[in-house]
């Protein structure tokens, strides 16, 4: 099969891989319709986060090809979504209902796994990783929110779940890519009132704005931090999205973060501290990490095919396979929020 494959940093190219096959009774093999690229994969590519050399990419959705025996809940022919962790459902941290920190999974797209970037994917325990879409004939702007489940969108939710929004909040989103856009859809669905989206893209603001941000503010550092303290009457913010792993958007989060708040972190932490006198002295929490998306999907779906969410509005450039990697230089660029690519057709 044809897949994205990782040289090292800045060498992504398209090459051949040994097409999956059933290594275990709980596997299902899955023809790939649409992938993209993740924020997390332009970290590889720039060479400050390792990864394996081989197969890249862990969010994409497509059809069910093969099962194996042990396998109940799905069958040749199913729409699934595939969280971008695989998991047994099973074990103590399954239990407790933190899937991405399953003691017998791990990622797609790495260490040998193969990754939602190439034609087709082997995935362990099929029944408790993947989700099976309802209907048939779905729209392409649904297809593209349903790939939005894979990753960005619970990445946001659980941001927003993290850091405890409840109705009525004033919230505000630290980070303007695909996963902070996401949360602001979001905080409006777990009933904020007031979300500020922390912004200096055109294009971006007007969709944060579109997912539901009534305030957009441009400054930064110690600027953002009193701009958005006068905004709130000196208090702060109910709730910090933290969606970026920066040092300067971990201190901005903690510094407008009202006293008792959470900080709900899911950046992928560069050099990113913790001010703790601001924990202890302010009162402030920190919460988030590697969402559990096995988890969120299931009630994200009903929204998604109910046309109340969106997400799959982060996608503004799509290719195939063959432009893969202008679809990492397009992000990096900042040509684009998201790169989705379509791999094959059909639902």
């Amino acid at each position: 099969m044809r897949a994205t494959l990782f040289g090292g940093p800045g060498d992504i190219t398209v090459g051949e891989r040994p097409d999956p096959r059933l290594e275990t009774p709980t596997d299902a093999v899955v023809r790939v319709t649409l992938g993209c690229v993740c924020g997390s994969d332009l970290w590889y590519y720039r060479g400050v986060n390792p990864h394996a050399l081989g197969p890249i990419g862990h969010e994409f959705i497509g059809v069910v090809e093969q099962v194996g025996a042990d396998v109940t809940t799905l069958r040749p022919g199913d729409l699934v979504v595939a969280p971008f962790t695989y998991c047994d459902g099973t074990c103590a941290n399954c239990a407790a209902g933190w899937t991405g920190n399953c003691l017998h999974g791990g990622s797609f797209g790495n260490h040998g796994i193969d990754g939602g970037q190439g034609e087709f994917v082997r995935v362990p325990y099929a029944d408790a990783t993947l989700v099976k879409v309802p209907g048939g004939g779905h729209s392409d702007t649904t297809l593209k929110s349903l790939l939005a489940l894979s990753d960005v969108m619970c990445t946001g939710h659980h941001a927003a779940v993290s850091a405890g929004i409840e109705p009525g909040a004033t919230v505000a989103v630290v980070g303007d890519g695909a996963v902070g856009l996401c949360a602001v859809i979001a905080a409006k669905r777990l009933g904020a009132d007031r979300i500020i989206a922390l912004s200096r893209n055109p294009t971006r603001q007007a969709l944060a704005r579109e997912f539901g941000a009534t305030d957009i503010v441009i400054e930064r550092g110690d600027d953002v931090t009193k701009l958005i303290m006068d905004m709130t009457g000196g208090l702060g913010v109910d709730a910090a999205l933290e969606c970026v792993g920066t040092g300067q958007s971990m201190a901005t989060a903690f510094s407008i973060a009202r006293v008792g708040s959470i900080v709900g972190a899911i950046g992928v932490p560069h050099d990113s501290v913790v001010p703790i006198d601001t924990v202890i002295f302010r009162n402030v929490g920190l919460r988030g990490g590697v969402a559990p998306a096995r988890r969120y999907i299931p009630e994200l779906l009903d929204d998604v095919l109910a046309g109340r969410v969106n997400p799959g509005l982060v996608f503004d450039y799509e290719t195939d396979l063959d432009g893969i990697a202008d679809a990492y230089t397009a992000m990096i660029e900042r040509r684009a929020t998201k790169s989705l690519v379509r791999i094959s057709a059909g639902q």
